[in-house]
C-alpha cells in the first residue's frame, strides 16, 4: 500500500464482514468509499468513523445494473483513482432446489456474481492505473457443495472462476486479485438469508466447525492484502475441507449430506 493512503471501496459495509473490513482499513489510514443499500445504517456506521481519513457513502443496489455504473462514475468524477476494490456484498438461502422459485437464484446471482464482475469491469480502468488490488469475499461453498444452497454455491463458484481467470489477464498491468474462503461466520447474511419462495428463511442454518468472527477474519484479510497473497483461507476447516473434497469428493458428500441432512425436511 502506497504512503499516501490508499482509498478503498467496499461494498456491503454498513454491517457484518463489511464494516468490521471498513474499520479496519480506517484504523490503518485509509480513505474510505463505503457502499451498502441500507442508506439509514450505512450513514449511522460511517459517522462513527472520525479522523483525518476520507470516508464517503454510496447507497446502492448490487442487483442493478445503473447503480454499479453511478459508483463507478462517482469514483472516476470526485476521486479520480482507486488503490482496493472489496467486493464483499453477498446474500445467500437456505432451501431445496427442487422447492426453489427460480427468481431466488436469479437473485443470489446477481448480488454474489454478476454484481461484484460488473463493478469491477467498471472500476478496472483506475485499478490498473494506481495497479491496484480487487480482494474478493468467496466462500468456502465456491469449492465445495453444501446441501439446500445449489445458487450460493453456484454463484461463489462462479465468482472463483472469473476472478482466477481475471487474475492471470490483468497481471501484466500490475492489478493483484485477493481471493477470500471463510466458512461459517457470524454476520447478517445468514440472519438475512432467504427461502425457497424469497422470503426470509424460516428455519435455522446448519453448521460445521465454530462460527468465526468477522473481526478477526477482517485482520486476517488485511495482512493478506499487504502481503499480496492471492488467496486466503481464514480457519483451518475451510483449507481442510477443500482438500478433502479435492482428494475424496465421496467421502466429502456423504459427510456433508448426512451432517446437513435436517435441510431435507424444511
Amino acid at each position: 500500500m502506497t504512503p499516501a493512503k490508499p482509498l478503498v471501496l467496499i461494498t456491503g459495509a454498513a454491517s457484518g464482514l463489511g464494516w468490521a473490513l471498513a474499520q479496519q482499513y480506517h484504523q490503518a489510514g485509509c480513505g474510505l468509499i463505503l457502499v451498502d443499500i441500507q442508506s439509514e445504517l450505512l450513514s449511522e456506521q460511517a459517522n462513527k468513523l472520525t479522523g483525518s481519513a476520507q470516508v464517503s457513502t454510496l447507497v446502492a443496489d448490487m442487483t442493478k445494473r445503473d447503480d454499479l455504473q453511478a459508483i463507478a462514475q462517482h469514483v472516476t468524477q470526485v476521486h479520480g483513482s482507486l488503490d482496493v476494490l472489496i467486493n464483499n456484498a453477498g446474500i445467500t438461502h437456505r432451501s431445496l432446489v427442487e422447492k426453489t422459485q427460480p427468481d431466488v437464484f436469479r437473485k443470489v446471482m446477481a448480488v454474489d456474481y454478476q454484481g461484484p464482475v460488473e463493478l469491477t469491469l467498471a472500476l478496472l480502468p483506475l485499478l490498473k492505473n494506481s495497479k491496484g488490488t480487487i480482494i474478493n469475499v468467496s466462500s468456502m461453498a465456491g469449492w465445495m457443495p453444501v446441501l439446500g444452497r445449489a445458487g450460493y454455491c453456484a454463484a461463489k463458484s462462479a465468482l472463483h472462476q472469473f476472478f482466477e481467470v481475471l487474475r492471470c489477464e490483468v497481471r501484466q498491468y500490475g492489478v493483484k486479485v485477493l481471493m477470500v474462503y471463510p466458512s461459517f461466520l457470524d454476520t447478517p447474511i445468514e440472519k438475512n438469508a432467504l427461502g425457497f419462495d424469497g422470503k426470509p428463511a424460516e428455519h435455522a442454518r446448519t453448521k460445521v466447525g465454530a462460527t468465526g468472527n468477522a473481526e478477526d477474519v477482517a485482520k486476517q484479510i488485511f495482512n493478506a492484502h499487504q502481503k499480496n497473497k492471492e488467496r486466503l483461507f481464514p480457519d483451518k476447516f475451510t483449507w481442510f475441507a477443500s482438500v478433502l473434497y479435492k482428494l475424496v469428493p465421496s467421502l466429502f458428500l456423504k459427510m456433508m449430506t448426512n451432517k446437513f441432512s435436517k435441510e431435507m425436511d424444511t
